[in-house]
């Protein structure tokens, strides 16, 4: 097991895996410009996301519907490249356009770099769960927020890795009761496949986990375990309707593809706007774009997405606020920038009317 604890030294360790990545890139990088692009390759782009998480289902929706092509727009490479830093990476050597990742990436992509621009929000509440083995009562589900928390003392808790979303929401939830991870309870990193973390928790080698949706739901469609605090469901009153699921990209990226942005981003609204008013399209496509999940999950998932990913692309500032307030005190990030450094509010707004 390894017991993780996030301090000022291990902040700025985070900002140099993202330095070192950016500079390994660096020497297969396309050569970027500023000037505006010409013929086919003005509407054309390269997005890039973390995974296929439920996070970016609005990007499947809107290439799978067709919404893209509506807007005249080809989308070329779509890696997944697993990590926050490997995206960052991609942008700054021009391999992406378009990066799908977290707001985690996005405040550390400006720390490196303050052209960094927010440019959508695709989730619009932090969906990571805190999911209970047998080794926490039932009898706790219905409790208070603090006597949720408190249960997790002495336990072992699984999470994705070091400086990952997963372990921030366990560290400020411990913060807010007096405690600490690094000596009340045993973090176990244990990478960021479903499979193995609820097989991790089946086997007892975890007490909980703290995973990304849809982990939970899984768990409960199986018996495995049940989803004991929800971020998403209003269980952390301090963390609703904050943006984490996001776009972003560089300005430069902005004045070199103008019109193929903006399009994306209508195509983004397009797709958001299906998931929110049609259940059983989303649940169609939920099972489409997650072929190996189970007809059970989906149908847990499917309502729980449509509560959460956002009615629109355009950030709000309460829900900035809420997020960078979370990073910062869960020590993921040492000062968020402001939103309107990071967040073109305005461009976003002219981009969906196609002004």
């Amino acid at each position: 097991m390894n017991t993780t604890h996030r301090t000022p030294a291990r902040r700025a360790g985070v900002a140099a895996l993202i330095t070192i990545s950016l500079v390994a890139a660096a020497g297969c990088a396309n050569s970027g410009s500023s000037e505006p692009a010409t013929g086919a390759d003005a509407m054309t782009l390269d997005v890039g996301q973390i995974s296929d998480s439920v996070a970016f289902f609005p990007i499947f929706v809107a290439e799978d519907q067709g919404f893209f092509e509506d807007e005249g727009l080809t989308l070329a490479e779509r890696p997944r490249l697993g990590t926050g830093a490997k995206l960052a990476a991609a942008l700054e050597s021009d391999s992406i356009d378009i990066a799908g990742g977290v707001m985690t990436d996005a405040y550390n992509l400006y720390q490196i770099n303050d052209e960094a621009r927010v440019i959508g929000s695709l989730v619009n509440e932090y969906y990571v769960d805190v999911i209970a083995g047998e080794g926490i009562p039932a009898s706790l589900d219905d409790a208070p927020l603090e006597e949720k928390v408190g249960a997790l003392e002495g336990k072992a808790i699984g999470i994705t890795g070091p400086g990952s979303g997963t372990e921030a929401l366990i560290s400020y939830l411990l913060a807010q009761q007096g405690l600490d991870t690094a000596t009340d309870v045993t973090l176990v990193n244990l990478g960021a496949d479903p499979s193995a973390a609820i097989g991790a928790l089946k086997a007892g080698r975890v007490d909980a986990l703290s995973f990304f949706q849809p982990v939970g739901e899984q768990a409960e469609a199986t018996g495995v375990g049940r989803i004991f605090i929800s971020p998403a469901r209003g269980d952390v009153p301090a963390l609703a309707d904050a943006v984490h699921g996001a776009l972003f990209t560089t300005q430069e990226v902005m004045d070199h593809k103008p019109d193929a942005v903006a399009a994306f981003v209508r195509g983004i609204a397009s797709a958001e706007e299906l998931i929110s008013t049609d259940a059983v399209a989303a649940a169609e496509l939920l099972q489409k774009y997650q072929s190996t999940m189970d007809a059970d999950t989906i149908k847990l998932l499917t309502p729980v997405l449509q509560d959460e990913i956002a009615e629109t692309p355009v950030p709000t500032e309460s829900g900035y606020e809420t997020s960078a307030t979370f990073h910062q005190e869960s020590g993921l990030i040492p000062e968020p920038p402001a939103f309107a450094d990071l967040v073109p509010a305005a461009w976003i707004e002219s981009a969906l009317k196609g002004d």
